[in-house]
């Protein structure tokens, strides 16, 4: 699955089908028990992750999402990681920056929330929104986005070579899903609390949007920290998707459960005559 969803250096959305399901055969039922099974995997590898950095262990993981709007962003990260202990996973949804924020570079509020050792990190929006954002609505001069490319690029060379494996995706959703999904929030009481006028403004640069992305994901897909663009038109798919590829870094980071650094058997004797 993750070969077939990483993104190449000329990446075209429109060649990719929201609807499909790359590396995956079956339908909703067959995914959603494959989650279900996989999130058992996950805990397991999660606290192996963790319990190595109690024993110096430095490495942690990243999962950037970026997307549309109800794109599923939040679902993902619900259900990817229904298994892992809350206590390991450190998501981060990024807003509007503050005006504190706006007085310094755009990796100022970023660097704080970067997961230290034996976490895994998940940004709900990202760095990248000042790529996105400001090249469809020009809050930045065409210069100075040009400019946060390479600088992106560093900084996530910069967070790789401090143990941090990343891992970028992009949940691709159609334009007609994301006004089915806008149109049940408006149908449904329990959902207007995530409805906003703005999704509708921002909709009308629906094109742009494509087309900031696109450059965004060509000129930042590393073979550190490359992009996956995963079809995002059926839920199941996607959380499905944003979890094995956590899953397929956990593994080939070959974990072991720390060896004890006391005598177990002396423990056990001591435990016995207390």
């Amino acid at each position: 699955m993750r070969e077939q969803l990483r993104a190449t250096s000329t990446i075209s959305l429109a060649t990719v089908e929201p609807s499909a399901t790359p590396g995956f055969d079956g339908g909703k039922k067959q995914g959603e028990k494959a989650l279900a099974d996989g999130a058992k995997e996950l805990a397991t590898l999660q606290e192996q992750l963790f319990a190595e950095s109690r024993f110096g262990g430095t490495r942690s993981i990243l999962v950037v999402l970026q997307a549309m709007d109800t794109a599923g962003k939040g679902g993902a990260v619900r259900h990817a990681f229904a298994g892992a202990d809350p206590a390991g996973i450190h998501s981060v949804a990024f807003k509007a920056p503050t005006d504190e924020e706006k007085r310094h570079d755009f990796l100022w509020r970023i660097r704080p929330h970067l997961p230290g050792p034996g976490y895994i990190g998940v940004f709900d929006r990202s760095h990248y929104e000042d790529v996105l954002i400001h090249r469809v609505h020009g809050f930045s001069t065409p210069e100075a986005i040009e400019e946060r490319y390479g600088i992106i690029n560093d900084f996530e060379a910069e967070v790789e070579a401090a143990g941090t494996t990343i891992i970028k995706v992009m949940l691709h959703i159609s334009s007609a899903e994301q006004k089915s999904r806008l149109a049940e929030r408006l149908e449904r009481p329990d959902k207007h609390w995530k409805f906003s006028l703005g999704d509708l403004e921002e909709r009308s640069f629906w094109t742009a949007y494509q087309e900031a992305y696109e450059i965004a994901i060509r000129r930042t897909s590393t073979t550190l920290a490359p992009w996956y663009v995963v079809p995002a038109n059926h839920k199941w798919y996607a959380r499905l998707a944003v979890q094995n590829l956590v899953l397929e870094e956990l593994r080939a980071m070959d974990l072991q459960w720390p060896v004890a650094n006391f005598d177990v058997e002396e423990a056990k004797a001591r435990l016995d005559a207390s």
